[in-house]
């Protein structure tokens, strides 16, 4: 009797079943917990892009009366971005050679994009661009 009740126990026992259910679920934790991370990079990327296209409309107004340029505006982007790839910041700005943009009380647009990309183990779950219009007005 001691015998089949050794056995019984041994086919019973559960040592290694807390490892074999972690093994299962944790491709799925892992997967997971980079998505999450790669959510947060994104949403930091489109904070960097609301703040380039906001600085860049404020040096719009500032400037306007010292000759603007659409590529100092570009540049005063690309430096509230410095966490961000230059090349692949747009930056689009409504005329400034436009005459009614020299009068006070119009208003002049910058609109900043970057594209983004949300990767989980080498699967795309999302991409597309994101993209930031702001707005200023000059007095």
């Amino acid at each position: 009797m001691t015998s089949r009740r050794r056995i019984f126990r041994s086919l019973a026992a559960d040592d290694g079943q807390a490892a074999v259910e972690f093994a299962i679920v944790a491709p799925a934790l892992i997967a997971l917990l980079l998505g999450i991370v790669q959510c947060g990079i994104a949403f930091s990327h489109y904070v960097t892009v609301t703040d380039a296209a906001r600085a860049a409309a404020r040096k719009a107004v500032l400037i306007r009366d010292e000759g603007l340029t659409a590529s100092d505006i570009t540049a005063a982007a690309q430096a509230a971005a410095p966490d961000l790839n230059a090349s692949q910041l747009g930056v689009s700005v409504s005329d400034p050679t436009d005459p009614s943009f020299q009068q006070g009380g119009s208003t002049v647009q910058v609109t900043v994009t970057y594209p983004y990309s949300i990767n989980v183990l080498g699967w795309v779950v999302s991409s597309g661009n994101l993209s930031s219009t702001m707005s200023e007005r000059l007095e």
